[in-house]
């Protein structure tokens, strides 16, 4: 019979997966659309604060997000004051840490799907008197799906391993913060290997899994993210 613990830590993880890919999937989207399509001389500088994650050791970010979470700083305070929810230290702050922490991971396969289309699929539809709210969901996106499928995929398999980012943010709460990565580190430092290698199979198969329908998609369409 499988432990409590052990059982909830991977549903919690399975949880942060699940929500920060739904909530970046809705916000990628515009924002993609966006740097794919703006003339907007600065946009650089948005899509260089976009891929920071990328390059940015996650203990830095971790770091500065903790100090912004603080119940004395910045959002911190805010959310402590107007909405009663704390931020370091809770679920809400590491769903928000991992949220800005995968924003690339989603952002860019989809910038790179708007990319890879011809413009004239939106001049044509605009010419039909079609607004771009209906040329995005009715003509755009349709063409894109595997960049859609790309950009879910990497960010939920990203999402599920993050570790420094969380550790910093949300600690080692059980039941709360402490989700599969944070786990493996936990049981290493009290000399459980057993229950470390269990986490870190399921964690090893599901990133496999992942990446196999990730490159199964690009060798369908013959499309490369990476």
């Amino acid at each position: 019979m499988l432990d409590q613990d052990f059982v909830y830590t991977l549903l919690l993880t399975g949880k942060l997966a699940l929500v920060t890919t739904t909530i970046l999937i809705i916000i990628g989207i515009p924002v993609a659309y966006w740097l794919a399509y703006s003339q907007y001389k600065l946009k650089v500088i948005a899509e260089a604060l976009i891929s920071m994650p990328i390059v940015l050791p996650p203990t830095v970010m971790g770091y500065y997000l903790l100090v912004l979470f603080s119940p004395e700083n910045g959002l911190g305070s805010f959310f402590q004051k107007v909405f009663d929810v704390r931020l370091a230290f809770s679920f809400t702050g590491i769903v928000i840490a991992s949220i800005i922490a995968n924003l690339p991971f989603m952002i860019q396969p989809l910038q790179n799907g708007f990319l890879s289309l011809s413009d004239e699929l939106r001049q044509v539809s605009y010419t039909m008197g079609k607004s771009r709210i209906t040329t995005l969901f009715k003509i755009l996106l349709p063409n894109i799906k595997p960049s859609i499928i790309t950009g879910i995929a990497l960010t939920f398999a990203h999402c599920i391993g993050e570790f420094g980012i969380v550790i910093m943010v949300g600690g080692n709460i059980p039941k709360e913060t402490r989700i599969a990565s944070v786990a493996i580190y936990d049981e290493v430092q009290a000399l459980n290997f057993e229950a470390a290698n269990q986490y870190a199979l399921v964690l090893f198969v599901l990133s496999f899994l992942i990446l196999l329908i990730i490159f199964s998609i690009n060798r369908k369409f013959k499309i490369k993210y990476f």
